[in-house]
């Protein structure tokens, strides 16, 4: 699923792939969405021939810097939109269906966190666990530091699939 969306969106900013900083941007973007998240960004970047170690630090440094906004402002903005009738009801099923994800955040704590933004599926990366740890109550820098190992993790793996295995399919 992940490399369809991907190769959706490429074909839709195909025109910016023209240079090495449009390429760049592309995955910087990609890599800050959720669900996608760096996991997508690598992905889009060996399909853009774009070399390993740039991909990982810029899909590294975008999938990063989402952990503080959603950690120390989600739960602001969402309080915010439920006050208004027509965001409450999509907001109360996000938070439903973020909750159902809960049960190895409550078993393993902070361990919790950092294995699940690790796991390189959708829908369980550093936007989902920050939103978790922040429906949970638990301490921010704590939580922090478990999506920051998370997401180097889940970056390695999907370093390994993005360059290696998929690679080797595509050639």
């Amino acid at each position: 699923m992940a490399k369809k969306l991907v190769t959706y969106i490429l074909s839709i900013f195909g025109s910016i792939t023209g240079t090495i900083f449009g390429k760049y941007a592309l995955i910087f973007l990609i890599s800050l969405l959720p669900i996608l998240e760096l996991r997508g960004g690598l992905i889009a970047a060996a399909l853009l021939d774009i070399k390993p170690l740039n991909a990982f630090l810029i899909c590294l440094l975008a999938n990063i810097l989402i952990i503080p906004f959603v950690l120390f402002l989600m739960d602001t903005i969402l309080n915010l939109l439920s006050k208004f009738k027509m965001f409450k009801k999509m907001i109360d099923w996000l938070k439903n269906k973020t909750l159902k994800k809960k049960d190895t955040i409550e078993k393993y704590g902070y361990l919790g966190i950092m294995l699940f933004v690790a796991v390189p599926l959708p829908g369980s990366g550093a936007w989902t666990g920050c939103f978790l740890a922040v429906l949970l109550g638990l301490d921010k820098k704590k939580s922090f530091l478990a999506a920051l190992l998370g997401v180097l993790i889940a970056g390695i793996i999907m370093m390994i699939f993005s360059y290696g295995l998929l690679k080797g399919i595509l050639n």
